[in-house]
């Protein structure tokens, strides 16, 4: 009987007489009418449509009705009947009422604080409170994601890339937090800056990167000749050179960039941030200025990294922005983390590489999208 399962076992024989009496009598008016004992001082007793009795706290409203028959049912409450009347939600029953719960099939359906008012029972009370800590909670850890999010692509890292790594993981204990989504959740309520964690990221990051430096070796795929056909890329001095742009690091028209003289293949051009670069900086006369033509006349490849909520139907509607925009998406691979972060690497072709950024703001305004963003391939994550 809801929340009068403490009754004393005494009281039982005079449940199964009501009971009895129920069965007996077909209307609950003649039922009433009929029933001339003593009801107890601290109890209601009413009517589901069906015509079962249910034992509620006295002052009891139609909330702690709604939470007595499910906890779902009290969640998504909006409204009731009694005796066949709408009535607000803080009308306080009475014996013999029948009550009917009117629900909303909203997917965002929840209680609302204003409830814990009026809800007479413990039960409903606690389903109540019970909700909004976890609303509050998730809120929380999302809130804290979003900070850390920010402030690791401030420092050019991007979020998967730490997950992946297994920083955050690290730094969390670091803090004395279980894991990362407690960690997230310490953010979202403000226990810690989400600029300290990201610090701790980098430094974890850094010294990993230290420890064990990888190296790719160059390597170059042939495009096509430079200015003298019209090509988009010239090499100071030299018109006629064979020029090839490293696949390492894939370089578009826009990014800063330097020239490699290879031994038969022409000039490799790279970025000029490329982890590449570095490793041949023993043989510096083989360097070469080359800037690009301001002629865009092929398509280029680009990769992007998406990072986002992994809900129904994410993929679909990130392919369609990219769709509108009229991007050929070449190949695409997506990834599930364990904390439901979803992430997404996107090679397709542009004919401009000054839409990019168009491209990455149209993304990023998909729901539940993070972030977006270039990536090159030998760095995952790398801006």
């Amino acid at each position: 009987t809801g929340d009068s399962d403490g009754a004393a076992g005494d009281d039982l024989p005079w449940i199964e007489q009501l009971l009895e009496w129920q069965q007996e009598v077909q209307e609950p008016g003649d039922y009433l009418e009929s029933l001339k004992i003593d009801l107890y001082q601290d109890e209601v007793f009413v009517f589901t449509p069906k015509g079962e009795v249910m034992g509620l706290p006295a002052g009891s409203t139609p909330i702690d009705f709604a939470y007595a028959v499910h906890t779902e049912v009290g969640h998504r409450c909006i409204g009731a009947r009694v005796n066949n009347r709408l009535v607000p939600l803080d009308h306080q029953l009475v014996n013999g009422d029948t009550i009917e719960v009117l629900t909303s099939k909203a997917e965002d359906a929840g209680p609302s604080r204003d409830w814990l008012q009026f809800a007479g029972s413990t039960r409903a009370q606690s389903k109540i409170r019970a909700y909004f800590n976890r609303e509050r909670r998730e809120d929380a850890i999302t809130r804290g994601r979003d900070a850390i999010t920010r402030a690791l692509r401030r420092k050019g890292i991007s979020y998967a890339r730490a997950m992946a790594a297994g920083d955050l993981t690290d730094v969390a204990r670091s803090l004395s937090y279980k894991n990362a989504e407690a960690l997230f959740r310490a953010v979202g309520e403000s226990h810690v800056g989400a600029a300290t964690v990201a610090q701790q990221v980098l430094n974890e990051l850094t010294e990993v990167e230290e420890e064990a430096e990888e190296v790719v070796p160059p390597t170059s795929a042939p495009i096509r000749l430079t200015r003298g056909s019209g090509d988009d890329v010239e090499v100071e001095g030299d018109g006629g050179m064979l020029v090839k742009l490293a696949r390492c690091c894939t370089p578009v028209p826009g990014d800063e960039i330097i020239g490699f003289v290879t031994r038969g293949r022409g000039v490799s051009v790279h970025r000029a941030d490329c982890s590449n670069v570095t490793d041949l900086q023993n043989e510096p006369e083989r360097f070469v200025p080359v800037d690009w033509t301001g002629e865009v006349t092929t398509n280029f490849l680009v990769s992007v990294q998406i990072e986002a909520l992994d809900r129904k139907h994410l993929l679909r509607d990130i392919t369609a922005v990219l769709g509108d925009l009229h991007i050929n998406i070449t190949s695409a691979q997506v990834a599930t983390r364990k904390d439901r972060v979803a992430v997404l690497r996107f090679q397709f072709e542009l004919g401009d590489p000054t839409h990019l950024e168009y491209a990455l703001r149209s993304v990023r305004s998909v729901d539940g999208v993070y972030d977006a963003y270039r990536v090159v391939p030998q760095t995952a994550g790398a801006r």
